[in-house]
C-alpha cells in the first residue's frame, strides 16, 4: 500500500507524533521543532479550507529546516462553523481557559523552538498557552510565528516572552492568512526571507 506525504502528515497529526524532514536547505547546527495550532473549516473571506494557514507555514519552515513538526491539536475540536469558532474562540480568552490537547512532546532535545498560530482575538488561541505552559523552554530559543487576517503578531511575542521567562524570545514573523492560503510561492519567499535574517539559511 502506498502512503503519499499528505496522508503520513495526517496520521501524524491525528496520533500526536512529531514529523522529521530531512535537512533541505537548513545552514544551522540548531536542534528545530516547529509547534504549531492551526485550524480547518469555515474561515472568514476564504470559504471552507481543509489545511489550515498556519499549518502551512509551519510545513514549509520544517521542509527549508530540516526541523521536526508538532501539531497542537485539541481534544476538543473546535467548531467548523466561523461564527461560533468566534463564540468559544471569545469565551476562551475572556476567561483565560486552558484547553486540552491531545499527543505531546518533549521538548528537551530541542535548541530552537518555533511557535505557530492564527490571531485570535488580538492574541494566541489559549491552547497554545496550555502547551508553552507545560513546558521547560529554559536556555532554548523561541520563534513566534503567526498568521492573520491584518493585525500582525498583535504582542504575541511579548506575550510568549512572558509565559516563557527562561526563554530567549527571538523577533518573529507574520503572514496573512490569505497569502498562506492562496499564494505559495509569496508564503514560501516570506518564510525564506525570515529564516535568512534568523541564521538558519
Amino acid at each position: 500500500m502506498n502512503i503519499t506525504r499528505r496522508d503520513f502528515l495526517k496520521l501524524a497529526g491525528a496520533t500526536g507524533l512529531a514529523l522529521s524532514f530531512g535537512r533541505v536547505e537548513a545552514a544551522t547546527n540548531e536542534k528545530i521543532l516547529v509547534v504549531y495550532f492551526s485550524r480547518t473549516g469555515e474561515e472568514y473571506g476564504t470559504g471552507n479550507i481543509s489545511k489550515g494557514n498556519t499549518e502551512i507555514v509551519a510545513e514549509i519552515i520544517a521542509q527549508r529546516t530540516g526541523g521536526d513538526l508538532f501539531e497542537i491539536k485539541p481534544a476538543q475540536a473546535y467548531p467548523n462553523s466561523y461564527e461560533d469558532c468566534k463564540k468559544v474562540a471569545s469565551r476562551e480568552k475572556a476567561t483565560k481557559a486552558r484547553p486540552e490537547f491531545v499527543g505531546d512532546i518533549d521538548v528537551a532535545p530541542y535548541t530552537m523552538i518555533f511557535c505557530g498560530y492564527p490571531i485570535w482575538y488580538g492574541d494566541a488561541p489559549q491552547i497554545v498557552y496550555t502547551f508553552l505552559e507545560r513546558h521547560d523552554f529554559g536556555g532554548k530559543k523561541i520563534v513566534p510565528f503567526c498568521t492573520h487576517g491584518g493585525s500582525g503578531l498583535s504582542s504575541t511575542d511579548q506575550t510568549i516572552s512572558m509565559t516563557c521567562p527562561t526563554a530567549k524570545v527571538l523577533r518573529g514573523f507574520e503572514m496573512r492568512g490569505s497569502v498562506a492560503q492562496n499564494n505559495r510561492s509569496q508564503a514560501e519567499s516570506t518564510v525564506v526571507e525570515n529564516l535568512r535574517r534568523l541564521g538558519l539559511m
